[in-house]
């Protein structure tokens, strides 16, 4: 089935909210729309839409004469099977003792390597972006260094692959945690087909705020691989719900935003441990004082 695209950018986020509306009334209907702003100052927002039909242009150029828009740009998208796609280009990723791999890469897991099975239809968290690879060599480094997670969770957990590398290594449950119910579901499936069902304990939840979180802390270690905003909003709650001499691994950050998060976690009582950056992307570990 062919996919088609309209889109345009204008000024404002109100006007791109109500031309974003008026869309979603265009014959042939869209199968989805979406308004983002674009994030570099300039104060346009970006509409789309897409079809399974060739959308109206001239119904497109008076939505575009209404709201002061842009002209549309209306694209045939080519025919992808993107999970096989995916399935060719992601190749396993080693991180320390960790291998993360796709069900059709798994007569290459190392004999003497810590799993992790991430298929390539949730290819996001993977562990080929630098965050998530960050995530994962900060654990390494730690376990190294002789430290023992007793009590670990994972928020904003997205394919919970960090919380399952921890659940690898140290033998007691670990918490997993993220906002969005589907990526919580996400989680579990993971989990299950990791055969770490009764170690990785999967909950929806905005940071901390779940009744099964705050019974089990303090933590001894969190991860959080989410974005510099949501990481600095939670430096208050980190430096309450893990414990002193704990540690924080926090990803998500590009590497102009990192003396920012660092900041605000000093302020919370919190000492930088190491810091990597791989790519644009900046790992922080800390150690709450």
């Amino acid at each position: 089935m062919p996919t088609f695209t309209a889109l345009t950018t204008l000024v404002g986020k109100d006007a791109a909210d109500r031309l974003g509306e008026a869309m979603e009334n265009l014959y042939p209907e869209p199968t989805g729309v979406g308004v983002f702003e674009i994030e570099d100052g300039s104060g346009l927002w970006e509409v789309g839409a897409y079809f399974t039909e060739a959308p109206d242009e001239t119904e497109l150029a008076l939505l575009q004469v209404a709201f002061g828009a842009k002209p549309f740009a209306v694209s045939e998208l080519p025919e992808v099977d993107w999970v096989s796609k995916v399935k060719r280009e992601l190749s396993p990723v080693q991180a320390g003792r960790f291998f993360v791999y796709g069900s059709h890469d798994a007569d290459q897991v190392p004999a003497d390597a810590e799993p992790l099975l991430i298929e390539a239809a949730m290819a996001f968290g993977t562990g080929h972006h630098g965050t998530t690879l960050g995530c994962l060599k900060a654990l390494d480094r730690l376990a190294n260094e002789g430290f023992v997670g007793a009590n670990v969770a994972d928020v904003g957990c997205g394919t919970a692959v960090l919380g399952m590398a921890a659940a690898r290594i140290w033998a007691n449950p670990v918490m997993a945690s993220d906002i969005d119910q589907v990526a919580v579901d996400v989680a579990e499936a993971n989990v299950k087909a990791n055969d770490l069902v009764d170690r990785v304990l999967c909950v929806e939840a905005a940071g901390f705020d779940h009744p099964d979180l705050i019974a089990k802390a303090p933590f001894d270690l969190v991860f959080a691989n989410i974005l510099k905003a949501p990481l600095i909003m939670l430096a208050p709650d980190m430096g309450n719900y893990i414990a002193a001499a704990g540690h924080a691994i926090l990803s998500g950050i590009l590497n102009e935003q990192a003396d920012e998060v660092v900041a605000a976690y000093q302020a919370a009582g919190f000492d930088v441990h190491t810091r990597e950056e791989i790519g644009e992307w900046t790992t922080l570990t800390l150690t709450r004082g």
